[in-house]
């Protein structure tokens, strides 16, 4: 791997002088490599243990060690996964209740004909073992071309499970989906734990509209969090041609795509005002990547001066920011960093966060001052 770079001022005036250094990258489990890594996330009944999604449909499960050398296939169903481009496995979610039922919930492209996306509960076995045969659909979805799949899972602190789902493909939205609230493309969906629509889902009941839908207008939302502290949802949404950006996602909220590209009219030929939809937090353009990576609010005690800031990434360039936000306004937007393709951030049970290459490590954020020789 190459040598990681950090880069840029303090984050926080006020931060100690080991913390006026940016962030290091520290490779994580030296010994440990996996194929296209996707995500990463601990275990909700252990913290010590670790799971990787590896897009052509295993999951990995591993202690949180740095000596580690060996990480358990936890679930493996690459039989049934199209492993090409965007598409794979996607997404991981446990249940809230897994310490007790051992629920547990992926997003993947299904390698069987038509080409469509499967969110599925599987059961757990034992603490490094599911069974494949257990598999549940709860939700599927035909995916007219092969990119925009969107692809994460998480449960809410309403015990809901949110699921991203892109345009559905090609360029441009030719089918318009993001903006119709009849098919769940283009969407944040949010789920009740056995797939069907909460009563509370802001249009249930609306004549033609998918009950799942909890906010539209995206392109590929490609990662989405809660701030743990504040309940708010973060996600980023993969540009076409010109802008990447942030968004905060909120119930029934139109995000604007294909009208808007980030804050760039796009597809619009009747010229509608970015005031008809929600804009952005933060856009950015070309000079700076081409394919954003969402993160999470950070919440861990290592790093106080970077404690409330957005970490996110993009994948083409390499950059790691921390974006800050009043509520109104973006505040500061600072480069932390650079590795090599992140492909997902991950948040360890204590708040501190991790990075997935998609060459194949896995990357913790650890403070400057331990890194120093």
């Amino acid at each position: 791997m190459r040598r990681l770079a950090a880069v840029g001022l303090a984050l926080c005036a006020a931060a100690s002088a080991a913390d006026e250094l940016p962030p290091r990258f520290v490779d994580a489990y030296p010994k440990l490599r996996f194929q296209q890594p996707t995500f990463i996330v601990p275990a909700p009944d252990d913290p010590s243990r670790l799971f990787v999604v590896s897009q052509a449909g295993r999951i990995h499960a591993f202690r949180d060690d740095p000596a580690t050398e060996q990480a358990a296939v936890f679930l493996d169903i690459g039989a049934k996964v199209r492993n090409y481009g965007e598409q794979g496995l996607l997404g991981l979610a446990f249940d809230p209740g897994y310490a007790q039922n051992g629920f547990f919930y992926v997003n993947y492209v299904t390698s069987a004909k038509p080409r469509r996306t499967i969110v599925s509960r599987f059961r757990a076995t034992a603490a490094d073992a599911a069974d494949p045969n257990s598999e549940t659909v709860l939700l599927e979805f035909e995916q007219p071309y092969a990119n925009h799949n969107g692809g994460m899972l998480a449960f809410g602190p309403d015990g809901k499970l949110y699921v991203a789902a892109g345009d559905g493909g090609s360029a441009n939205d030719p089918h318009d989906n993001a903006q119709s609230l009849s098919t769940v493309l283009g969407k944040i969906l949010r789920l009740n734990p056995d797939g069907s629509a909460p009563r509370d889902n802001p249009f249930v009941g609306r004549p033609g509209a998918r009950g799942e839908i909890w906010a539209y207008g995206l392109r590929n939302p490609w990662r989405f969090s809660f701030d743990r502290e504040t309940a708010q949802l973060w996600a980023a949404d993969v540009g076409q041609d010109a802008q990447e950006e942030i968004d905060l996602i909120v119930k029934g909220g139109n995000y604007g795509w294909r009208y808007y590209e980030g804050t760039r009219s796009n597809v619009n030929p009747r010229r509608r005002p970015i005031s008809d939809f929600i804009a952005p937090v933060h856009a950015y353009g070309r000079d700076r990547g081409g394919s954003v990576t969402g993160g999470y609010v950070y919440r861990g005690r290592r790093i106080p001066a970077l404690r409330g800031a957005y970490v996110y990434g993009d994948f083409t360039s390499g950059r790691i920011w921390a974006l800050r936000h009043d509520g109104p306004r973006v505040v500061d937007n600072r480069e932390i960093g650079r590795i090599p393709y992140p492909s997902s951030f991950g948040e360890a049970a204590d708040g501190e966060l991790f990075v997935c290459s998609y060459e194949g490590a896995i990357y913790r954020l650890e403070p400057a001052a331990e890194n120093r020789p």
